[in-house]
Formats: C-alpha cells, structure tokens, sequence
C-alpha cells in the first residue's frame, strides 16, 4: 500500500515536504515495535519515488523468510524537490538561492520524525528507525544529529555519503553545478523525454524502471500544458551543489558520529564522482577507524555514484546485508 502525506511544520519553519509511506496490510510486522522502520532520504536533482525500485527489491526478500523484520518503509523529500518543491514555490524565493543548505534537508528530515509538525498519523518516537540515504540525502542524515531532541538511529546506513576532506577540492561540485545549470529540462512531452534520456548521458545507464520512475514522478506539465519540465528547477539543484557548509559538517562529525550511531558505508564499485582517494579516506583511520568501527563496508558492482538509479537491485541486496549484520546483535 502506498500513501503520500504532507508534512506541515509551519510557523515554526516555513518548508513542508511530502512523504510516502508503503506498507503491506498482510504484513505481520505492520504493528510490531521491534520490526524496522526504514527512512529513505534522496540524493540531489531528484525526488522520493527514486527509492521505489529498491524498495521493492528490499520487500521482495523480506518477504522471503529473512530474517530481518521491517514494519514499513518511508521515503522523505527534500522541501526544494519534487513534489515538494511546488508546495514550497513562494518560500523558495526568499533567500534559498543561490545557495540551499544541505541542513534544511537535515532540519526537515529532524521535524519529520520527531513529530514536530501536522500531517503525519505515525508516531516515530515509537519506532525502530533506520535511516538510508543516498548522497546529499545520507548527508543529511548524519547532519540530523545536530538538532535537538536528538533522534535514536538503530543504525544508519549511508549510500555514497557525498562529503570529502577539503584537501580534495572542488572540481567536482563545479562539474555537477555546471551540469545542472545547463541540463536540459523541458521537453514536449514525457513520450519524448524517456525517448531522448534513455539513449543519452547519465540516464542510458539507469535501470529501466527507474528511468521511467523518473519521468513519472520528476517531470511536471508547465504552465500551458504544452510541455514537460523537472519538478526540481534546474536553480534549486545547483543550489544544493553550491553548498559550502553542510558536507564539510558532516565529514568532520563522522568520527565521533561512528562511535553514537551504528553506521553502514555502501559505495557504488565504479569510482566516477567520488574518486577512489575520497572513499579510502572516509575510511580510514582519521575519519571513521577503520571497516571494524562500522557496521558494515560494501560496494555495489555495476554502479558509480548513481547507485539507486544504476543498480537498484544490487542496492537492495547489500542493504539488506546490512540489515541482517544488525539482526544478529
């Protein structure tokens, strides 16, 4: 079962997001407090639905007599993407460019599970959570930690954790500012833009049902109705690239973060955006101690950075090997 919500934190902050929750009446750990809740945050340019395919391979083996336990599965939208961007439209307008910080995402993703707004029927205090986010939005997850009344994480499980030492530089946020600046982003109709994105770029890698995921739930009619154009203006990604505080924070909380919270490294296995060097530091000694302060460490074959969209199922499999690390303490 698939419900959206709204969440509506307002007055005490101006930016509502949606989120979606799926669940399974059939479920026998519907109602259980010690089955897992997992919490799904999204990378940069993109929306809560990209989580769907790997959120159906993750059901499907759960449902297959493993011996992890989830409750249900949530998926939680930045308040500049997606459907939630249109929400937003006016607000965005007073001061969220050119820069977006990734702690908006962070302070929201807090709001959200700590019940400090209208519109969600859960109450996430009586929960067993577990947060995955990808890029920007695992970021963000780890940045949940510097608000107050601090969440309680049964582990947190990041995919391509976008933040690096500031030895590395910024070409890389130039290259995605650039590219989101320039990117195409209307097209005459969504028939013409899975055909034009299926065999160029980035998106000929993309599985197929994430790809057409995208152009369902990423695209919206314009004004006239003559055409179709990103949910996610092409301002409000770069704004997030643009962001100098938010990775920074976050990378240099990761060591004592690593020690309060049970935390998951998953990589793609294709070093593209995060070169080899970014990741081998984050593991290292001086970020996070080593594999055996973790979790878990694993990497996804036949993926870069893109990870959810390149290879949902492969995702899923070692997030649910995360899940059964956990399972056994």
């Amino acid at each position: 079962m698939k419900e959206t919500y709204t969440f509506d934190p307002r007055p005490n902050y101006p930016l509502r997001l949606t989120a979606t929750r799926y669940s399974d009446t059939a479920n026998p750990h519907l109602h259980n407090p010690d089955a897992l809740t997992l919490i799904f945050a999204h990378g940069t340019g993109f929306h809560k639905e990209q989580w769907e395919p790997t959120i159906a391979e993750l059901a499907q083996r759960v449902g297959g007599g493993v011996k992890v336990k989830v409750r249900e599965y949530w998926s939680v939208e930045a308040p500049n993407h997606g459907d939630s961007a249109a929400l937003n439209e006016d607000v965005l307008k007073l001061g969220y460019t050119p820069v977006f910080g990734w702690e908006e995402y962070a302070r929201s993703l807090h709001l959200f599970l700590s019940g400090h707004g209208t519109g969600i029927p859960t109450d996430f205090s009586q929960h067993k959570l577990v947060g995955i986010g990808h890029s920007m939005g695992a970021v963000s997850l780890v940045l949940t930690a510097g608000y107050f009344p601090q969440l309680k994480f049964h582990s947190l499980i990041c995919v391509e954790l976008m933040c690096s030492s500031e030895a590395f530089g910024t070409t890389a946020k130039s290259f995605l500012i650039n590219g989101a600046e320039k990117r195409r982003d209307t097209w005459s109709s969504r028939e013409e833009a899975y055909s034009v994105m299926k065999t160029r770029g980035t998106w000929r890698q993309w599985d197929d049902r994430v790809l057409r995921n995208y152009i369902e739930y990423g695209l919206k009619p314009t004004g006239d109705g003559s055409t179709v154009t990103l949910k996610c203006a092409r301002t409000q990604e770069a704004a997030c690239y643009r962001d100098p505080i938010g990775p920074r924070r976050a990378y240099h909380l990761l060591p004592s973060f690593v020690k309060s919270t049970r935390t998951h490294l998953i990589y793609g296995a294709i070093d593209d955006y995060l070169p080899a060097a970014v990741k081998e530091d984050i593991l290292s000694m001086c970020r996070v101690g080593g594999e055996s302060s973790l979790g878990s460490y694993a990497r996804v074959p036949g993926a870069g950075h893109l990870v959810v969209q390149m290879n949902p199922t492969g995702l899923a499999e070692k997030i649910l090997d995360a899940l059964e690390r956990d399972a056994k303490l």
